[in-house]
Formats: C-alpha cells, structure tokens, sequence
C-alpha cells in the first residue's frame, strides 16, 4: 500500500487525480536460451493512454537488463470514477 499523507493514501490521491490501476503482462527472452520466454508481471497506478510509469519501467528494462523484452501486454482500469464519489458531512464514502 503506499504511503500515507495527512491520513490519506498516496494510492488514493493517485486515484483522484486520474491515475488507475495498470497491469502488464511482460514476456521475454532468457539472455542463457533464447529461445525460451519467461513471463513478468508488473503492476502500478499509471495514465491511460500513455502509461508514463510503464514506459520508464520498460525503458529501464531494455537499458539494464539482459532478457530482451518479446512482447508487453496492458490491462487498465480506473478504480474510482468521480460519479462514484460523493461528500457527506466532509467524510467521503466510496460505494
């Protein structure tokens, strides 16, 4: 879970601003046999439709480590929509 700021998660304020929850699928090649693919997952909260966080991830991936990237997957999803949100008495509850 992230770090908490004033009583609120960095996930969630993250979440405020737009971010959602991304998961991607990395297959790649073994440096030792080729030939073989071996699967990563990673997940974060990035910014559909560019993925700046994935792209820095995958740029420092092609940049320092040995298995060549074969191919990347990408599932998105906003968790909080604002129509999902709603004030009462200053206590915001999520539905």
């Amino acid at each position: 879970m992230g770090l908490r700021v004033g009583g609120v998660s960095e996930d969630f304020r993250k979440q405020m601003l737009g971010y959602g929850l991304t998961t991607a699928q990395i297959l790649y090649r073994m440096p030792d046999h080729p030939s073989l693919l071996q699967t990563y997952v990673w997940q974060n909260y990035d910014m559909f439709p560019k993925f700046p966080a994935l792209t820095d991830f995958l740029a420092f991936w092609t940049e320092k480590l040995d298995g060549p990237l074969h191919s990347v997957t990408v599932a998105h999803s906003k968790l909080i929509k604002p129509a999902e949100l709603r004030a009462i008495d200053g206590v915001f509850r999520l539905h």
